[in-house]
């Protein structure tokens, strides 16, 4: 059976073009757990584990997690955990030149030392997958 979209209610025809917040949310989630585990797959215990430094994954063309928040002084290590992208990291708001490409199980590292927000890419994947993500450095 075929049904004319014109004839549908707007809020139906809506929720058959965009996702709910909620269901981005779950999406997000999956794919950042996904991303753990290649973490956890490729150096044998959680990113959480870490000593020194607060792990952000590269994965599918995301950061994950895509916000953190951290204390003055944390250092951040940025992980390529995909299989055969390459990614890169651009301080954006710090005016820091662009890390070398990441190959997968490859880090970049940076240390914050002033209290904002540091808004963050991947050089060749954020304008077209909008992989962009934010550091707030507290006090």
């Amino acid at each position: 059976m075929f049904v004319k979209m014109s004839r549908l209610p707007f809020a139906v025809l809506a929720s058959f073009l965009f996702l709910s917040p909620a269901a981005a949310e779950d999406d997000n989630a999956a794919l950042c757990a996904e991303a753990e585990e290649r973490y956890v797959d490729m150096f044998g215990h959680p990113s959480a584990d870490e000593d020194g430094v607060t792990v952000v994954t590269m994965y599918k063309y995301r950061f994950c997690p895509e916000e953190i928040s951290v204390p003055v002084g944390t250092t951040v290590r940025w992980v390529n955990v995909d299989k055969r992208t390459s990614h890169s990291v651009i301080l954006k708001d710090l005016g820091e030149p662009e890390s070398d490409r990441l190959f997968p199980e490859e880090a970049f590292e940076f240390t914050f030392l002033s209290a904002g927000e540091q808004n963050y890419l991947c050089g060749p994947h954020w304008e077209t997958q909008e992989m962009i993500g934010r550091v707030t450095v507290t006090d």
